[in-house]
């Protein structure tokens, strides 16, 4: 029996190589014939290799360009229709959709659009206007729209960009789920090396954050938050896994604060940040918006309780007073004091900690995030009369 023809299709290969990890090869083992759509470079030929499926290599903007957007959609039609999936997955927002119009101009039979988050929710003016126009396309060109949270599915259907019939969740969210083992059990010598870098003692308070170093992740309110815990408790670390961000730049006072002050440590953007998670106390995730974040869960399943500001996508993520705490967007006082709260509690940290973890293993692994989606993917197909793996 010939096996149905699976394409996803996203903006940059960084996004099938991390937040693809696993769910493509899961896909073949599924029955499915796996390829993927998206711009070239070293990051898409190592999931060619570590994923053993087809590679489609076609440039597209991350940013507004409408002639060479024009040219992707064209690519994009040539390629679906040299290859004919069944299935098209298009997903991240340009790729949303440049592969739902391509994937419709090329009569594929089961068309989906993995909305990840709402870009447009921060925006003001001509910006927002293009960029909900964009969604409505991708959206009607769609036969489904997947999103990654109840909340980002509700806020969807409110801005009249999709109706609620077209709009689904699966399960309980999340665009890939997490290996919870990894991040409950990391390499100690890994653990070991990174606290020896970084000048941590064990018991050291350390408030965490990965991410990009960006205005609507929150970054100036967290270090100023920091200072008022900081004061309180001058052994505290702020620990800031990543790197700035020249499109949604911090202040230039903020920006100035974290590479000059000794107690922000910032290593970077690590490849694996399972060691990071395992020197932290608490988690401080104070994003402006969100599609499903994946790093609260991924310091959910590293025991860790999570503040977060009370946003699209977040309130997902953490369940207020059980795994975690949410705060208002944008507000450093409260942010503060629920920080300084997980620091001074360790009976609190370790309640929640473990709650999150359980809720993790019980609606976020890999395994379950892969099921939801494969019965959507097989139930479409159905509908179509196509054959299912």
């Amino acid at each position: 029996m010939t096996k149905p023809r699976l394409l996803y299709v996203v903006t940059h290969p960084m996004t099938a190589r991390h937040l693809l990890r696993g769910q493509l090869a899961a896909a073949q083992a599924r029955g499915y014939d796996v390829a993927v759509a998206t711009s070239p470079g070293p990051d898409l030929d190592a999931v060619a290799e570590r994923d053993g499926v087809t590679v489609l290599p076609v440039p597209m903007a991350r940013e507004i360009a409408p002639l060479a957007d024009l040219r992707s959609v064209w690519a994009l039609v040539k390629t679906m229709r040299r290859w004919r999936p069944d299935i098209v997955n298009a997903g991240t927002p340009k790729a949303g959709l440049l592969g739902s119009l391509a994937a419709r101009l090329a009569r594929v039979p089961v068309r989906i659009y993995t909305l990840r988050g709402l870009r447009l929710e921060t925006t003001v003016g001509k910006t927002r206007t293009i960029l909900s126009t964009t969604e409505r396309l991708a959206s009607g060109a769609a036969h489904r729209v997947v999103a990654v949270s109840q909340s980002l599915a509700d806020r969807y259907v409110e801005l009249g960009l999709a109706p609620a019939s077209k709009v689904t969740v699966l399960g309980q969210g999340a665009s890939n789920g997490v290996d919870v083992d990894r991040f409950a059990s990391p390499d100690p010598e890994a653990v070991a090396a990174l606290r020896q870098r970084l000048g941590l003692s064990e018991d050291t308070p350390v408030i965490g954050f990965v991410g990009r170093f960006t205005r609507d992740k929150g970054i100036a309110e967290l270090v100023d938050a920091f200072d008022a815990v900081y004061r309180q408790a001058p052994e505290a670390r702020l620990l800031l896994v990543g790197d700035f961000e020249a499109g949604d730049p911090v202040p230039l006072a903020t920006t100035e604060r974290i590479r000059q002050d000794p107690a922000i440590l910032t290593p970077g953007f690590l490849p694996d940040p399972a060691a990071a998670y395992a020197l932290m106390d608490v988690l401080a995730f104070p994003s402006y918006r969100e599609g499903f974040p994946n790093v609260p869960i991924e310091a959910a399943a590293a025991g860790l309780p999570v503040v977060g500001a009370r946003a699209t996508g977040t309130v997902d993520a953490v369940v207020d007073g059980e795994t975690g705490a949410l705060v208002p967007v944008g507000e450093t006082e409260p942010l503060a004091d629920a920080l300084a709260r997980y620091v001074n509690d360790p009976g609190l940290r370790q309640r929640q900690g473990g709650a999150g973890r359980a809720r993790v293993r019980a609606h976020f692994t890999h395994e379950a995030v892969w099921a939801s989606l494969f019965a959507e993917y097989e139930r479409l197909l159905a509908k179509t009369g196509r054959p299912t793996p």
